[in-house]
């Protein structure tokens, strides 16, 4: 007897459906899967079919057995196809009689107890299943509010595979999974952390406004323990609130990477992704023989930060350039060629010289000056380019540590970082623009009008100073958003002036 499932297959952040042919006849027992299966699949017929017996569905006779994963020139991967295989095999062994299994697509790994476990991708999957048109979907229960977050289709969690069965031949009802996406934004997004707990450092905190208001890159450089990491930490804190479109972008990387907490919906925070310093350049941008997304992906619509940068390799610092230029990654493989977003800002820090203490007031560095150099350009002049303020972050004194005083709430500088961000969507009208980061250099020379003063000001910077074609638009960029933070049309010469202070660095510490 033939039996059709169906079921859904990840490709970078999509899914394509899946056709599962199960085909039992009579004959000696043999176990065939067809259809491009990794090991993981090919194992699935010794999970399948001790999850039948031990669910009181294994058949008395052992037939031969062939199943079938359509489109057969795409390699599938993964337990995902468990639990549609065992209740294909149940309706072609004639030991239930289903429903229409044409308006259901299901996905789940089985334990050998029959239990349903959680899997990853389920998203993805359910979207391109309610795209296919399926009425319902059956997903570990573990999935169910994550798969909840697709509208348009019903899902339904399933427990073991006797339920799911059970369900099917209509002989129990599974109550549905129903998810409030706007209460759940709205219910989660408070924050742990606040930029309340920092004490001093306000010349660094006005400069994370900056960069957070106009999107712009962020290096912080200064010794250890003077609060680096603490800062980068509550940037989230201050971004605007995520989009419902937002977070099932997010939500989508995060579900086919697997980094989804059990019975987690939706990924309502902003992310915040810090990975250490020896991870590799597929770690940091993806990959695999099956490529998944790497933490630049991880990152998008959230916070990329990578604390002591001279210490990466170089190979994967200098990957960054096209994520951070274009906003995703371009991933080849021989099969295909992927896209993963990677809209992010990048936030990162680094000791002044390897022992961490030029320049500090209170400790002597012991770096020779060759040390001090080789340690800086570590970081290449292209990358550095791409980051659009370098500020220096000086110890705390302690008097300001032991102030009983609290500094602003991320509440409070929000609410100004959001105003900021709406007058550049509202300058944006009509492109694809969304802040002021984001500007090419025809969109500069058509928003960024310099008064006179500003433009001298800046002439006579770019000669002494002798920053490059780059570092000019970042500097005119981050003065445009100082513009928007003062409500100001043109950009003055105080505006370029703070801008320049930003880039400084360039020939202070690397040239």
């Amino acid at each position: 007897m033939l039996s059709r499932v169906y079921s859904g297959a990840v490709y970078g952040v999509n899914a394509f459906p899946v056709e599962i042919e199960i085909n039992c006849t009579k004959g000696d027992f043999r176990f065939v899967t067809v259809g491009l299966p990794d090991a993981a699949v090919k194992e699935s017929k010794d999970r399948v079919w001790t999850a039948l017996g031990n669910s009181g569905l294994k058949p008395k006779q052992l037939p031969h057995i062939t199943i079938n994963l359509a489109p057969a020139d795409i390699k599938k991967e993964g337990p995902v196809y468990d639990l549609p295989i065992a209740v294909g095999l149940v309706e072609a062994l004639g030991i239930e009689k289903f429903r229409d299994l044409s308006e259901f697509a299901m996905i789940g790994e089985l334990a050998l107890s029959g239990e349903v476990r959680r899997v990853q991708g389920v998203l993805p999957v359910t979207l391109a299943m309610r795209d296919q048109g399926k009425r319902g979907i059956l997903v570990p229960a573990d999935n169910a509010e994550e798969a909840a977050v697709a509208e348009g289709i019903t899902v339904y969690p399933v427990r073991n595979l006797r339920e799911a069965v059970d369900f099917l031949a209509g002989k129990y009802q599974l109550e549905p999974c129903h998810t409030d996406l706007r209460a759940l934004i709205n219910r989660n997004r408070k924050y742990t952390e606040d930029f309340s707990d920092v004490k001093g450092q306000e010349t660094a905190k006005r400069a994370i406004e900056i960069a957070v208001s106009g999107g712009h890159n962020l290096l912080m450089i200064g010794s250890p323990g003077a609060g680096k990491t603490m800062l980068a930490r509550r940037i989230p804190t201050i971004l605007p609130e995520m989009t419902l479109e937002e977070a099932l972008e997010a939500t989508r990387i995060h579900s086919i990477a697997g980094t989804l907490k059990s019975h987690q919906a939706l990924v309502v925070h902003r992310p915040f992704r810090s990975p250490h310093h020896t991870i590799s350049d597929a770690g940091l941008l993806g990959g695999g023989t099956h490529p998944l997304p790497g933490e630049v992906s991880l990152a998008h619509r959230g916070v990329l930060f990578l604390d002591e940068l001279p210490e990466f390799h170089r190979n994967a610092l200098e990957v960054l350039r096209q994520p951070l230029e274009d906003g995703f990654v371009t991933i080849s493989r021989a099969a295909a060629t992927l896209d993963f977003p990677s809209k992010f800002m990048l936030v990162a820090a680094m000791n002044p010289c390897p022992c961490g203490y030029s320049g500090d007031p209170q400790r002597e560095c012991r770096c020779s000056s060759q040390k001090i150099q080789a340690y800086r350009n570590k970081i290449s002049g292209p990358l550095l380019d791409r980051i659009d303020l370098h500020i220096e972050v000086p110890p705390v004194k302690y008097a300001e540590l032991s102030s009983l005083g609290r500094g602003e709430t991320s509440e409070q500088i929000r609410a100004r970082v959001v105003a900021c961000r709406a007058r550049q969507l509202e300058r944006f009208k009509g492109t694809a623009v969304t802040c002021n980061a984001d500007m090419t250099v025809r969109d500069i020379s058509r928003f960024c009008h310099l008064r006179a003063d500003a433009a001298e000001l800046l002439k006579m910077a770019m000669s002494e100073l002798n920053f490059s074609a780059r570092a000019y638009n970042r500097i005119v960029k981050v003065a445009r958003t100082i513009a928007d933070m003062d409500q100001a049309e043109e950009i003055t010469d105080q505006h370029i002036s703070e801008a320049i202070q930003y880039r400084s660095l360039d020939r202070m510490m690397w040239v």
